[in-house]
């Protein structure tokens, strides 16, 4: 019933939303000429500059879709889900506004799709970037001189298993050469999420089985509060803002646990959160003798998160399971770099500098647990300090970028007070990439790249506290986990409406999650990371060409890995396509219809189910002369999204079966009056570590 309702639904908006704009004809020649610019607007230019596929928004079909997550979603090579941003086959990904990075996926919820100027994805980032970019993704906002005061509200209504609602304000007030400006945020959202986990082993010389069902629900509220300045006069432009996000979480979780044929054990589990960030960022950036660009970023955040947990067996005689930690860290962090012609070219030399501090302080209230997941106070302390250049030109049809960064990192480690030795490490670390692009003509491009880089593991991974899942189950991380050395050659090619990108890796000392036995008095299984190697490769086929008020967007790929592991292999290819849809209609209307689907196939060690066909759609309308936005819009509309995944390393086969909250419908308001540009030109000063922490 369910699934002909949302079946039901968009099949009368689309209808209406169709029917509507056919029969809004007027004999007003004026009238007419206006409706066929609407028909006939075309998807954005997309064009590759170099290994950069630029696209422009202004005047497309997608200047009016909504905010920045629902025009990238439309665009080549670019995939939007639950709010997160990917690159097909690229990892790692950064995403600047206007020269800064983006700090919280709420930043293109608030950016309004009629402010974008245009979309530049750079498939290979050079030395300027840190070296374990695998894709920046850089949105550039039209310039508005707007003086006096702007307001921007937008509202989201969204009903998956649960209700969730967001609504975000911001003003702005500009005069001569200052803007001042203020927003806020507030956002309660809400899943639920099922699943079984069934791991089947060898354990004492028999077949051993340990299950868990999980019935979890997610109530988050976040909030969040910016105020700050800039100025822009001439060549010099400066400014800066502080941010505080407050969140509270109040996660539970009904389920059971079973061994071999015994019979279940209920459990009910509560997790509390309470946790808040302070930001500061501020930025110079000034051009002087007309050809010098000096810029200038800083940073300091400081955040601090405190979980209460809490595992209760009401129907069995097994005690309850309590334990708490909190986590303290700091950044401060420094960017500058210069900027100028050289040798016909263009040259950009910098520096990048941070320095890291965490804490964990994790405490295991349950005695007998305790003996095997021991109460820890775990510290990490790191000092990173870059230097890059990069050097850029065009030879006729030739483009040519090469970079080289250096950088020294000295990292140390302590448990409970004491310096552990065979964690801490110092390293100094040379990457250098290039890329050589040749250009037939306006529509046909292609580009070579190799880059080297180091990948450093997120500070979750190099923990070295456990934390109780159940009675047979722990997590944690892994602080002896190396850093990645990755060597990435990339060929890249666009010829009128196809685009074609194959990407070869290989990996030295990546990392992936295994489950094994973990040495205690009973059996436990322990699921953390661990180093490998690792060799992949990936092709994505492109095409997307308009056709009137229709434009298309179809992709198709594989991914195939070569991985080995304690006798295993690893080598199942996975298939993928993605076939998404824009109408364009008269009215203001417009309304997309994106299909997808995969194949099963590993990635690391972790083989995903098949998911062949999955549907999300929307329509939606502008309003008072486009001040207005309307959108209605539903995710995995006939329910088919598979989110189950097996895991066989160490002599233990793992088998989730999970239901995801991915169907859902959502009803989205925006309105904004005078609309304006933000002249914040910061960026972070370490993208990086802000992410590890």
């Amino acid at each position: 019933m369910k699934t002909k309702f949302f079946i039901g639904l968009f099949t009368a908006i689309l209808y209406y939303g169709m029917g509507h704009a056919q029969n809004s004809e007027t004999a007003d020649t004026l009238t007419q000429q206006l409706q066929e610019v609407v028909v006939t607007a075309k998807q954005p230019a997309t064009k590759l500059v170099g290994t950069t596929l630029v696209s422009t928004i202004p005047g497309s079909n997608l200047a009016d879709i909504g905010n920045a997550l629902d025009v990238l979603n439309q665009l080549p090579m670019i995939r939007v889900q639950d709010n997160e941003v990917t690159v097909i086959g690229k990892s790692n990904i950064e995403i600047y506004i206007n020269g800064r990075p983006m700090r919280d996926e709420q930043e293109l919820q608030q950016l309004l799709s009629s402010n974008i100027k245009k979309v530049e994805l750079l498939m290979a980032p050079g030395a300027m970037y840190e070296s374990t970019t695998g894709a920046v993704l850089k949105i550039t906002t039209k310039r508005n001189f707007v003086q006096g005061l702007s307001v921007t509200d937008q509202f989201q209504l969204q009903r998956h298993r649960k209700w969730s609602v967001m609504d975000f304000l911001s003003l702005s007030y500009n005069t001569g050469c200052w803007e001042l400006f203020v927003n806020g945020l507030i956002n309660h959202n809400n899943t639920l999420i099922k699943g079984i986990t069934t791991n089947s082993l060898i354990y004492q010389g028999k077949e051993t089985i340990v299950g868990s069902s999980n019935n979890n629900v997610y109530p988050t509220n976040v909030g969040s509060i910016k105020a700050g300045l800039n100025y822009a006069k001439d060549s010099q432009s400066l400014g800066a803002y502080y941010r505080f996000n407050p969140e509270r979480g109040n996660f539970r979780n009904t389920g059971s646990e079973w061994y071999d044929d015994d019979p279940a054990i209920q459990d009910e589990i509560e997790t509390q959160i309470k946790a808040h960030s302070h930001l500061v960022s501020a930025y110079y950036e000034n051009t002087f003798a007309d050809k010098f660009l000096l810029h200038f970023d800083g940073d300091f955040k400081s955040s601090f998160q405190n979980n209460s947990v809490a595992t209760t067996y009401p129907d069995a005689s097994h005690p309850d399971v309590n334990s708490t930690d909190k986590r303290n860290s700091t950044l401060w962090a420094g960017k500058i770099y210069l900027n100028f012609p050289l040798w016909n070219g263009e040259f950009t030399v910098g520096t990048q500098d941070s320095y890291t501090h965490t804490s964990l302080d994790y405490k295991m209230l349950n005695p007998e647990v305790e003996e095997y997941i021991p109460s820890s106070l775990t510290e990490a302390k790191q000092t990173s300090a870059a230097l890059y250049a990069s050097w850029s030109r065009m030879f006729g049809k030739f483009s040519l970028n090469a970079g080289l960064r250096y950088e020294y990192v000295n990292y140390e480690f302590k448990v409970n007070g004491e310096r552990d030795d065979d964690v801490s490490r110092r390293h100094n670390l040379l990457t250098p990439d290039i890329s050589l692009g040749y250009s037939f003509n306006e529509e046909s491009q292609i580009s070579l790249s190799y880059k080297m880089a180091t990948v450093k593991p997120p500070y979750s991974q190099l923990t070295g506290s456990l934390s109780y899942v159940g009675i047979h189950q722990i997590e944690g991380g892994n602080p002896l986990l190396r850093d990645e050395r990755m060597h990435d050659v990339q060929l890249f090619g666009m010829w009128k409406g196809f685009m074609l990108q194959t990407d070869f890796t290989r990996s030295l000392d990546t990392y992936t999650s295994v489950k094994q036995l973990y040495p205690a008095a009973n059996l436990q299984l322990l699921l953390h990371p661990v180093n490998i190697d690792l060799t992949s490769f990936s092709l994505y086929l492109v095409w997307s060409k308009p056709v009137k008020w229709w434009t298309p967007d179809i992709t198709v790929g594989m991914y195939r890995q070569w991985l080995e592991l304690d006798g295993t292999k690893y080598n199942r290819p996975l298939f993928s396509y993605y076939f998404y849809n824009t109408f364009s209609l008269p009215g203001g209307w417009l309304i997309t219809a994106n299909i997808s689907g995969y194949t099963g196939g590993d990635m690391r060690t972790t083989r995903f189910g098949k998911s062949l066909f999955t549907m999300d759609a929307s329509v939606g309308k502008t309003f008072f002369n486009k001040s207005l936005t309307v959108k209605l819009s539903a995710t995995d509309i006939i329910n088919t999204a598979n989110n189950d995944w097996t895991m066989n390393t160490f002599g233990i086969y793992v088998d989730k079966k999970q239901s995801n909250d991915n169907r859902g419908i959502a009803l989205n308001i925006i309105y904004n009056f005078q609309p304006y540009k933000s002249k914040y030109k910061g960026s972070s000063a370490s993208e990086t570590e802000l992410n590890r922490l």
